[in-house]
């Protein structure tokens, strides 16, 4: 029933552009997500007063507007709203199953996939599509010792009442820091911020406007910076003024935090900056600089890893954050598996997911008629992958625009491809738990290219 049919993994923003994408290219396919409902982080990994910090015009599906009643930066409830809303319209809620979690993904010798799911059920899928977010892996910082308090991750963190009265400690400096340290500044008894370097904190408006709306972000990236480091000087100044550091590194090198809530409550003393963490002791927390402070609440509001729990290990490697795969979805080593979403707009996803899930869905139906799988293909043609897992909008939206004219000239390096390499070096892995499998079958491969 489900052998000529593709699967897809999540009904997150990714996900449902996806399942859109392939709707629209008449390519059939089912869709399942482990939550109870759809939205992905949307739907319960995020706090109660978060707001979006892209705007709603750079947030928002391409060719899907959000409602004009929504302020320049909604909340999470609109967010939410807005999304379901949009698989409603699209006809999408009534084929996704819902708390439906995979459990584990082997390939099998004809390039189909099998699908072990949580609740035991197995079904065969000619491919699986696997767009199941970056924000639920949690990510703790390497601390030696014990905190006796109450540790949290900033994933765990929900509403304001969970700070009130507490000596709060938040380590981190991105967005949800960002907002975490804010709400303990207002209903925390004291408020401490950990900072290992520099940070760029960035303004959400900027002369009237949401900063990610200015006709800045079609320039290349150094003029970018450029005029953002103008912004931050007149808008902001120093952030040494704030006890901070200078960011040792350049803007868009690391994700930057949008919104100068905190710069204020720094400099009104409602929240103290303070250095990097080196060890917890009981209910005492000792920094790299000797400071000793008492916390009741420790929040590691440190970011996520990619995770893949149901692959197979090593068939799809993480290296500084970026997932090992071509073109921004294709693994090198199997055919008909698909990583979509494991990269991060700057500006808001809307305007990449959209011309990017059609461009996928397109790509995906090609490789019907190719030998070998596209990431391979794109691997042998030497196309880079990222050294960051941070795109450019702009430029990523020409890449793709030209990428669709160009869809030809990938069946054609496949089969230039398949002359130079012998298709005995190419066995697909079996459908087992040995993931040894597939790397032996992608190793006589690629040794074969490299002699090519």
């Amino acid at each position: 029933m489900t052998r000529d049919k593709l699967l897809v993994v999540g009904a997150g923003p990714v996900g449902l552009a996806m399942a859109d994408a392939l709707k629209q290219d008449g390519m059939a396919y089912d869709h399942v997500d482990a939550n109870s409902g759809i939205g992905g982080n949307w739907h319960d990994g995020v706090f109660d007063n978060t707001h979006i910090v892209s705007s709603k015009s750079t947030t928002a599906y391409s060719d899907y507007p959000m409602p004009a009643d929504y302020p320049d930066f909604p909340s999470a409830r609109q967010m939410l709203a807005y999304l379901k809303r949009y698989a409603l319209d699209r006809g999408l809620t009534g084929t996704i199953e819902l708390e439906k979690r995979v459990a584990r993904l082997n390939a099998n010798r004809d390039d189909s996939w099998q699908v072990v799911f949580a609740d035991g059920e197995r079904r065969t899928y000619k491919g699986v599509i696997v767009c199941n977010g970056h924000h639920w892996a949690k990510r703790y910082p390497d601390i030696p010792g014990e905190f006796s308090g109450e540790y949290i991750h900033s994933k765990d963190y929900h509403r304001a009442d969970q700070l009130a009265g507490k000596r709060v400690l938040v380590i981190g400096a991105g967005n949800s820091a960002h907002d975490i340290a804010c709400d303990a500044a207002r209903v925390g008894a004291s408020c401490d911020l950990s900072l290992r370097s520099g940070y760029w904190f960035m303004p959400k408006t900027a002369f009237g406007r949401p900063l990610t709306d200015l006709p800045i972000w079609w320039l290349p990236v150094p003029l970018q910076r450029l005029v953002l480091r103008g912004i931050i000087r007149v808008m902001i100044g120093d952030y040494r003024r704030y006890g901070l550091k200078r960011p040792n590194h350049k803007i868009f090198d690391r994700h930057p935090t949008y919104g100068t809530d905190l710069l204020n409550h720094l400099r009104l003393g409602l929240v103290r900056p303070l250095g990097e963490v080196a060890s917890f002791e009981g209910d005492n927390v000792r920094f790299k600089d000797g400071t000793v402070a008492k916390y009741d609440i420790v929040v590691a509001a440190t970011g996520f890893d990619y995770s893949f729990p149901f692959l197979p290990e090593g068939l799809i490697d993480v290296q500084n954050d970026v997932v090992q795969v071509y073109g921004g979805a294709f693994p090198d080593k199997v055919k008909n598996l698909y990583i979509v979403g494991a990269s991060q707009a700057r500006g808001g996803f809307g305007r990449l997911i959209t011309p990017a899930a059609k461009l996928y869905a397109k790509m995906m139906k090609l490789q019907d008629e190719m030998t070998f799988p596209i990431g391979a293909v794109l691997k042998w043609r030497n196309n880079p992958i990222p050294k960051t897992h941070l795109l450019d909008t702009e430029s990523t939206r020409r890449r793709i625009a030209i990428s669709h004219w160009l869809l030809r000239l990938l069946k054609l390096q496949d089969k230039r491809m398949a002359k130079k390499v012998e298709r005995e070096f190419w066995q697909p892995a079996a459908a087992d738990d040995d993931a040894s499998a597939v790397g032996a079958s992608a190793s006589g491969t690629e040794k074969n290219i490299a002699r090519s």
